[in-house]
């Protein structure tokens, strides 16, 4: 009878309450951020932020409080935070144009043989005498003689800006993804003006100037060891000091993660907070009467983790290993039970919350799922297993659990990288690491004290690095993996979540099966007599890959710059691994000038075996033969010719471009180099009633020193492709060459509006693909 009095007497639950974050959560707030950079455009700022705004909201209604609206609070967050991004760089229309703005050097700048590349934080900008709404970090070189240039000091500069925008290929790294991520609303460099000049140093503490003083006193005392670049990226994050041999052997073996300062390495700082605190409370036992000996612990491990932090730049990945930190150290203050899996969905929380668009990137996804991998092979406890029989175990399931990542992101994956990462990761954590770190700190006011500490520290990786480049020189070491889908890299997350299984789930093996897709991606075979060709991507300069059943050939490797960007290392190489290319048979430099052959070096060390022929062999500083006359297999229907090569020592190096014809049955390439109206009577002649339907590469990038009216009428091309720079300098393509093809009908595509351009010549016609419209996304420039 009393029952219902009792009920009416309990004090009713609010409908409102604070939301409780689970790991359902986190990770369902993370997969709206993700599926942002799904979209192709994005919806707008108003509608983005009142949407998150209400989502947010809702979370505090008990009956709301639902995994959709953390979904939805992920998405709209991130969708306003990359509309903000967007809407702070330069405008398209304002490309080349020469800006004079007031700003702060930002980060260690790398002074290279010809330039200086830095970051520089706009705070102020003028053009042509107004004041224009552009703020933001551009990236910038000073080239010829740059000044000394020191973090957090103020300049005032003329500069000549462009949009982040950049090249899109197969595979490859993607700028413009990086530019947004990282927030830079414009590139360019700094103009030569009398009026440049620093203003004096930014207001407060500097931590990038205390950087580069330890950066320039490691560099002097350890003068020109080997060591020294990789010393300084341990000590401060500084990687400008690696050369490229360093880095072929940090990705040959997989350790690559050990020089960037790693989220492996803070945590181990904080460790090393963490027992001077214990040390400090057993000496002084009393302090426990006050606070409990772990919470004396926690904040020196906090300060030794946010210290090393700050040395090392604070890049995301490092704030990122901070916050998962603070997190666990907040859980124990709070004196809450918190699993490692809550700990990691708060951090992931954090991180969004911070920076949404850390999802781009490809360290967010490595350091959480590494952790997670690591803590879910922790022996539970009571069970006492020695650290000489375990690390084996992990570091194999480590190694296996990042294969399908490290594929996806970066198309290759290291064979020894578990065997190196097994002696390297103990030799750089608790030898090198900690003498660099303690030698740093004292090589600038008493390098009687911290120089030894850091050659203590050079003998060390000496001596490791002689291991790491015997076994980056073991045969296949490096394994290159052509793009595959997006699901091919799900069926492999499943594949290797079911291999890594506690012991006794059966058929475990199985799940090397859905690694396949991933490591073996599915390619369309071509028929006899149908080939593929495909023009990268390389600004201003030519690279095109030909490709038949049964063979493939480079025509051009483009450009070198003089800043040392080397367009073939960067761009064609990545794009041959990603298209699935393991070997050339033959490369063809059409002529000498650098925008053509720029790359050829590169492709000659990444190929060896393909022999180099050249219109210009003399000028390749390179083993190369003369333009051939006709090169391919008797049983390929798809042969590759040449056709004009002028021999005349008089004639300009253009005209002496090495012209190749690929036909097959369905259709035939022209590559044309940069020759121009002078040679295109004979191009013509060479080629009579060759197999049609033509498609040509407009000679000379489009300039109006080619592609006559004579020349079009004879050849009458399909299509004409242009490799060129977007608003480059030189005008290319120029009108009248575009009015020239418009007039006779002929379509034209263009590397630098629609990136890299695919054609494959098969029985079902002729059919084409462009990068920017197949690769696109929010981020991309149209």
């Amino acid at each position: 009878m009393d029952t219902p009095l009792r009920q009416a007497n309990q004090p009713r639950s609010s409908a409102f309450a604070l939301p409780t974050i689970t790991v359902a959560r986190g990770i369902a707030t993370v997969l709206g951020a993700v599926a942002v950079q799904a979209l192709t455009g994005l919806p707008s700022p108003a509608l983005a932020g009142t949407a998150a705004v209400v989502a947010l909201g809702l979370l505090f209604v008990r009956r709301l409080d639902r995994l959709p609206v953390w979904f939805l609070l992920g998405f709209f967050w991130t969708a306003w935070h990359a509309q903000g991004v967007l809407g702070a760089r330069l405008p398209d229309a304002l490309h080349g144009r020469d800006f004079d703005v007031v700003g702060t050097v930002r980060g260690l700048p790398n002074v290279g043989p010809d330039s200086t590349r830095f970051d520089f934080d706009i705070a102020s900008a003028m053009l042509d005498g107004k004041p224009l709404s552009l703020r933001g970090r551009v990236r910038l070189n000073w080239y010829d003689k740059a000044p000394e240039l020191s973090p957090c000091t103020n300049w005032q500069l003329r500069l000549r800006l462009r949009p982040p925008r950049g090249l899109v290929n197969p595979g490859g790294h993607d700028s413009e993804r990086g530019a947004a991520q990282r927030g830079v609303v414009a590139v360019g460099y700094v103009r030569e003006d009398r009026d440049n000049r620093s203003t004096g140093s930014a207001a407060g503490p500097c931590i990038d100037l205390w950087r580069q003083s330890i950066a320039q006193a490691v560099g002097r005392e350890l003068g020109s060891s080997p060591s020294s670049g990789l010393l300084r990226a341990l000590a401060v994050g500084d990687q400008s000091a690696i050369g490229e041999p360093e880095w072929q052997v940090l990705r040959a073996t997989g350790i690559g993660h050990l020089i960037a300062i790693s989220g492996l390495h803070v945590g181990m700082f904080a460790a090393f907070g963490a027992l001077l605190g214990r040390l400090l409370w057993k000496l002084f036992p009393r302090l426990t009467l006050r606070i409990p000996g772990p919470l004396i612990e926690a904040p020196v491990a906090m300060a030794c983790a946010f210290g090393y932090g700050m040395l090392a730049g604070m890049g995301v990945p490092t704030v990122r290993t901070l916050l998962m930190i603070a997190i666990a150290l907040l859980a124990r203050f709070a004196r809450r039970a918190t699993s490692v899996a809550q700990a990691l969905a708060l951090a992931a929380l954090a991180i969004v919350a911070w920076d949404p668009l850390a999802v781009l990137s490809a360290g967010f996804w490595l350091s959480f799922v590494g952790v997670a991998i690591l803590l879910s092979m922790t022996r539970a406890g009571g069970i006492e297993v020695p650290a000489w029989r375990e690390l084996p175990r992990v570091q194999l399931g480590l190694s296996l659990a990042l294969l399908p990542l490290s594929v996806w992101f970066f198309g290759q994956g290291s064979l020894i990288g578990p065997i190196a990462n097994l002696i390297a990761v103990p030799w750089v954590s608790f030898l090198v690491v900690p003498l660099t770190v303690a030698g740093s700190l004292l090589v600038v006011d008493w390098p009687a004290l911290g120089g030894p500490l850091l050659h203590a520290a050079d003998h060390l990786l000496t001596g490791l690095w002689r291991i790491m480049e015997w076994l980056a020189a073991l045969p296949s070491a490096q394994v290159y993996f052509a793009a595959a889908p997006l699901w091919a890299l799900l069926l492999a997350l499943v594949g290797t979540a079911w291999m890594l299984l506690p012991r006794g789930v059966p058929v475990r093996w199985l799940g090397v099966l859905l690694l396949l897709p991933l490591l073996v991606p599915p390619q369309q075979d071509l028929a006899e007599g149908e080939f593929e060709a495909w023009m990268f991507d390389v600004g201003q300069g030519l690279a095109v890959l030909v490709h038949s059943r049964d063979g493939a050939w480079l025509y051009d490797a483009g450009p070198r710059y003089p800043s040392g960007f080397d367009v073939g290392e960067a761009v064609v190489i990545p794009s041959l691994h990603a298209l699935g290319i393991g070997a050339l048979d033959r490369i063809v430099i059409s002529h000498g000038d650098s925008d053509h052959a720029g790359g050829a070096r590169a492709l000659h060390l990444a190929f060896p075996d393909a022999p180099i022929e050249s219109g210009e062999p003399d000028r390749l500083d390179l083993p190369a033969g003369d333009c051939p006359s006709a090169f391919g297999e008797a049983t390929d229907d798809v042969q590759m010719r040449g056709v004009s090569a002028s021999r005349d020592e008089a004639t300009k190096s253009n005209d002496r471009s090495c012209v190749i014809l690929v036909a097959g049955r369905y259709g035939s390439l022209l590559l044309t180099g940069d020759a121009t109206s002078r040679v295109e009577p004979a191009i013509a002649a060479a080629l009579g009633e060759g197999p049609r339907p033509l498609v040509m590469s407009v000679p000379h990038h489009g300039s109006k020193t080619a592609s006559s009216s004579a020349f079009l009428d004879a050849l009458s091309p399909q299509l004409g492709l242009i490799s060129a720079g977007y608003r480059n300098q030189f005008g290319h393509p120029h009108a009248d060459v575009l009015e020239r093809y418009a007039q006779r009908a002929v379509p034209l595509m263009n590397t630098g509006s629609s990136g890299y351009l695919h054609l494959r010549f098969g029985r079902d016609g002729l059919q084409t693909e462009q990068g920017r419209l197949l690769r696109s996304a929010w981020w991309r420039m149209r």
